[in-house]
């Protein structure tokens, strides 16, 4: 029970970032979640958990969604999604996973410098490295359910304005989530055990909600864009030393 404790803190504190900003939820709790659950455990219920989150956003905030650019980000992802989903199944991701945090701490901290420094501020990326960014993404995502960092980079640019960025982005996740819970459900990995799991952290869900819902409401745009990239800054450094 102690470690469902630890967990459950750990979720509510990530997923009221997760409301506030639209992302972050699953590769902040991960590392902390699967030393506590187990790595195949842990992202099986943060993938659940993810996915009723982002439903509630999506659903609560589809008028600021944003359905030509959520089309494009969908696209491009699902064609990476079932290649992170097979290697999630065959191989060992550490490597991967060690590359992917060294380019999110590097990326997100050139943004945060271009923010608060203006005359470092540069155009846009050039379309077919977004577009990379986005089937990259979708690798990512369908080996962790966490491929938001890379999503987030393209995602940033395309969605300045905060409340489009937040709905747009949860739209994809309940999509893309769906896809991957659908999976899991059909091999069998979602059990019993999980779900039961699952249950016992659905209250500190519920909270982390509320917080980040109300959090939202007060964060300028400036000042929002510094907290989506302060908080990819983090999700690279975590990644990085788990």
């Amino acid at each position: 029970m102690s470690s469902i404790l630890l967990a459950g803190l750990v979720v509510l504190a990530t997923h009221a970032l997760e409301a506030v900003t639209g992302f972050g939820c699953t590769v902040l709790a991960l590392p902390f979640v699967t030393a506590l659950l187990g790595l195949r455990e842990g992202v099986l219920v943060l993938t659940v958990l993810a996915f009723i989150i982002s439903s509630y956003i999506a659903i609560a905030k589809r008028r600021d969604i944003d359905f030509k650019r959520y089309a494009i980000i969908l696209g491009f992802v699902l064609a990476g999604l079932p290649v992170g989903m097979l290697l999630f199944r065959s191989v060992d991701p550490a490597p991967a996973k060690k590359a992917l945090a060294a380019f999110i701490v590097l990326a997100s901290a050139a943004q945060l410098a271009k923010l608060l420094l203006p005359r470092l501020a540069g155009g846009r990326l050039p379309r077919a490295a977004a577009y990379a960014l986005l089937v990259a993404g979708g690798i990512v995502h369908g080996m962790f359910s966490s491929g938001g960092p890379l999503v987030v980079l393209y995602a940033s640019r395309e969605l300045p304005e905060k409340g489009a960025f937040r709905a747009t982005l949860c739209l994809l996740w309940t999509s893309l989530n769906a896809i991957i819970i659908g999976s899991y459900l059909a091999s069998g990995e979602l059990g019993a055990g999980s779900l039961r799991t699952i249950g016992l952290l659905l209250p500190f869900l519920a909270a982390g909600i509320l917080l980040g819902e109300r959090l939202h409401d007060r964060v300028e745009q400036r000042s929002f864009s510094i907290v989506v990239f302060s908080a990819l800054l983090l999700s690279g450094a975590v990644m990085l030393a788990s």
